[in-house]
């Protein structure tokens, strides 16, 4: 036994020589994160570096916590609203099982770094045929062969093949945790969109309604002066009608509010069938959203941060594919007990034990694993123009939304100022009516007028909010404000 475990030593030896020689031999090219052209400030917003007070960035990490940045909107119910989405949105809760998924494959790849070890008992009964030569004393014969052995092999990662398995699962798990921040913010944000969609359609609810109050009071007003004979029944009509079309915007409004608080059931993980939420017509005014520096959407947007992650792995299968040109050593030690029966199996006599240490290279194969690295290196630049594409599509959609803010706060003046001068005129309208100086068509003409211009003024409030939740997710969702 000892000199069998001497030879084992002397084999083990050779075997750590061997792979000390050849493990400097590393393949494949280094990983370096492409280059990609980067202004330094938005276009949309030059002084965008300088937070304004109240506000601060947050430490640039892709990975960190987006934190609740739609607090900054101050909205309770909002705030409620996002809380389940964390925790019940089924998008996120698939991302976060992709997520393990990822994180399990990168366990999977690091485990061929050591040995598999095996163990087994084999009894077998077998009869030697009568006809076979050399084999006189056992021929026609019913004998038995029992093993017990154990066996280890153990492939040392000499070219990095093992190291670029793992460098590329990593990367991958990289990419997919970047996807869970990715869902989750564009989950967030989706709702906060849908929820001031529909604080919208509340708001342009209730001015409806005092509108359909308005417009009773005017065919009020009409029906009276018909009856005094010092107005046409036709006065009567247009009043009727503007009454009766406000009624029918009114209606028609509950259609869209209904689909918005569905949406934002089933972004809360509820049913819609169960989900009911309270109108609220209360106006918000858009916060001052800190844009920061354009090269920090690179740290900050976790799309970017996937896609960098992936051309990383892309990276990792060329050197995998690089390795593949390299030979194979196997380190293999099988040792147990054999016996024709079962008195003998475990004594001294009946162990035997074997030891390889093959070097295998590929001589031939027609052009495989060339093929498979020229397919390694175009999915590596595919990956990489992927990346810059996110990149571009990132600083796009930052400027997007700065500019959108920018136009809709000058919109929003004007438009303040066409609802008071339209309101100025429907009052005027009406006055003359009444004093009999003009006919109802004017006032008609006028309430259309207001209406128009104060719904375009709510339009114009959502259209605010919805852009600054936008810029927050096309900034990567990463602010603390004080």
């Amino acid at each position: 036994m000892n000199a069998v475990f001497g030879i084992e030593k002397r084999v083990a030896a050779g075997g750590l020589v061997m792979t000390l020689l050849l493990a400097g031999c590393a393949t494949g090219p280094a990983y370096v994160r492409p280059d990609v052209a980067v202004p330094g400030a938005f276009k949309e917003r030059p002084d965008a570096a300088v937070p304004p007070p109240g506000w601060k960035p947050a430490s640039p990490q892709d990975a960190q916590d987006r934190g609740a940045w739609w607090e900054v909107f101050q909205d309770a119910s909002l705030n409620q609203l996002e809380a389940r989405v964390s925790v019940s949105n089924q998008s996120i809760l698939k991302a976060v099982a992709s997520l393990r998924e990822a994180r399990a494959v990168v366990g999977e790849a690091r485990s061929a770094y050591y040995p598999t070890i095996q163990a087994g008992i084999g009894p077998d009964r077998a009869r030697t045929s009568q006809t076979v030569v050399g084999r006189q004393g056992l021929a026609g014969q019913t004998v038995w062969d029992n093993t017990a052995a154990v066996s280890a092999s153990w492939e040392p990662d000499l070219f990095s093949k093992v190291g670029h398995a793992v460098e590329g699962a990593k990367a991958r798990e990289q990419a997919s945790a970047a996807d869970l921040s990715s869902v989750e913010l564009s989950m967030h944000a989706e709702l906060a969109v849908d929820y001031f969609d529909l604080r919208g359609v509340d708001t342009q609810t209730d001015l409806l309604r005092q509108t359909v109050v308005a417009f009773k009071s005017a065919l009020d007003i009409a029906t009276q002066r018909f009856n005094a004979g010092v107005a046409s029944d036709s006065d009567v009509a247009f009043a009727q009608t503007q009454l009766e079309t406000a009624r029918s915007q009114l209606i028609d409004l509950g259609v869209m509010r209904a689909q918005l608080e569905h949406a934002i059931a089933m972004l809360i993980g509820e049913a819609a069938s169960t989900f009911v939420l309270p109108a609220n017509a209360t106006q918000l005014a858009p916060p001052n959203i800190p844009a920061g520096v354009p090269s920090q959407l690179l740290e900050r947007r976790p799309d970017v941060a996937a896609a960098e992650r992936l051309v990383a792995a892309s990276n990792a299968d060329v050197g995998s594919a690089t390795a593949a040109f390299f030979p194979d050593l196997m380190l293999s030690l099988t040792g147990g007990y054999e016996s024709g029966g079962f008195a003998q199996w475990a004594s001294a006599p009946s162990r035997f034990w074997a030891v390889g240490l093959p070097l295998v290279g590929t001589l031939f194969d027609g052009g495989l694993r060339k093929q498979k690295l020229n397919a390694a290196k175009a999915s590596y630049d595919s990956a990489v123009a992927d990346y810059r594409q996110v990149v571009l599509t990132s600083f796009e959609e930052v400027e997007d939304n700065l500019a959108a803010l920018r136009v809709l706060a000058e919109e929003s003046g004007a438009q303040q100022l066409a609802v008071s001068a339209a309101q100025h005129e429907l009052d005027l309208a009406m006055q003359r009516y009444q004093g009999g100086a003009v006919g109802y068509l004017e006032v008609v003409t006028a309430q259309s007028t207001a209406l128009a211009n104060e719904r375009t003024a709510i339009d114009i409030a959502r259209r605010r909010l919805d852009a600054s939740v936008l810029l927050v997710k096309a900034l990567g969702g990463l602010w603390d404000s004080a």
